[in-house]
């Protein structure tokens, strides 16, 4: 395909399969949805044959065709490594801009205190940070690289798994005092962390009270219930409460000493992991590279000062 209005038309016709639609598409490539079907409508004459199945009525109007789906995912590998060589490109002469995706409780408890750090050693990289509770679309939003919380598994993109954790009762220095083992939790108020209850594996309060001797210490209907990790974390701070914390999350505060770790006798490691994320094809570029091999420095140092105390 010589003609660079193909190249337009393969990137119309990928996005309006993604999307279903013309519309959908549009709104992505910041063109009218007109233009879009007047783009498909070019490559299907070029080819000789239909790319889609147009319904008149129906959530999805546009369906692609057998042989249109069997040449989707070469596409977009197309599609993929062509903005990865204009990437490249690009590095030559312009600073260079790093997006990194993260859950907003990461960004504020772990991320955003130590970004000083790669700031620091890399002073021609901008970072944009995008914070999201959902993985983001790499593509389409332009994402190099993220950290993710789960079980090291997401469609289409590499993981590697940067730091594992625990998860355990923290309250304020005050109200610390009240407790000498995990049953003087009876009638205290339990702070829920629901930013995570969704991912198997995950750790209830319920299931630590029960491998901690304290099942009749009985969790699920009552306390605080929050949907963000750094809250829960502040909550506890405030004296709310007993919050159930990730180890990560809450490791700058219990060592500042404004929380205070209970029962440190009871240890109970998460089935779920942080993990670096990335698309396979973007794994050379020098920011990504860059910025995974900081990420990793950064936890191998938060292990050896976790040994020292």
């Amino acid at each position: 395909m010589k003609s660079p209005v193909h190249l337009n038309a393969l990137r119309a016709f990928e996005a309006s399969a993604r999307h279903g639609s013309f519309s959908g598409a549009a709104e992505e490539l910041h063109v009218t949805a007109a233009a879009v079907g007047q783009l498909v409508r070019t490559l299907e004459e070029w080819l000789g044959a239909p790319l889609f199945n147009r319904a008149i009525t129906g959530r999805s109007r546009l369906i692609a065709t057998e042989t249109a789906l069997r040449a989707l995912p070469d596409i977009k590998a197309g599609l993929d490594r062509l903005s990865l060589g204009l990437e490249t490109l690009k590095v030559g002469g312009i600073r260079a801009t790093l997006t990194v995706t993260v859950s907003p409780a990461f960004a504020a408890k772990w991320l955003l205190p130590r970004i000083h750090r790669f700031q620091a050693r890399s002073p021609d990289m901008d970072v944009r940070l995008d914070t999201n509770l959902k993985l983001s679309d790499f593509v389409a939003q332009g994402i190099d690289v993220g950290v993710r919380y789960g079980a090291g598994d997401w469609p289409g993109l590499a993981a590697e798994k940067l730091m594992d954790e625990e998860v355990y009762p923290v309250c304020s220095p005050d109200l610390a005092k009240g407790f000498g083992s995990p049953r003087d939790l009876l009638g205290e108020t339990l702070i829920h962390d629901l930013s995570v209850d969704r991912h198997a594996g995950f750790i209830t309060w319920d299931q630590w009270l029960a491998r901690a001797g304290a099942a009749d210490v009985s969790a699920s209907k009552r306390g605080l219930h929050i949907n963000n990790s750094a809250a829960v974390l502040q909550a506890a701070m405030e004296g709310q409460g007993v919050a159930l914390a990730r180890s990560i999350m809450a490791r700058d505060d219990i060592a500042s000493g404004r929380l205070v770790r209970l029962f440190p006798g009871n240890t109970l490691p998460s089935s779920l992991s942080y993990y670096v994320v990335y698309r396979p094809e973007s794994a050379a570029l020098p920011r990504l590279l860059a910025f995974r091999d900081w990420l990793f420095e950064e936890a191998s140092a938060n292990v050896v000062d976790e040994r020292e105390e």
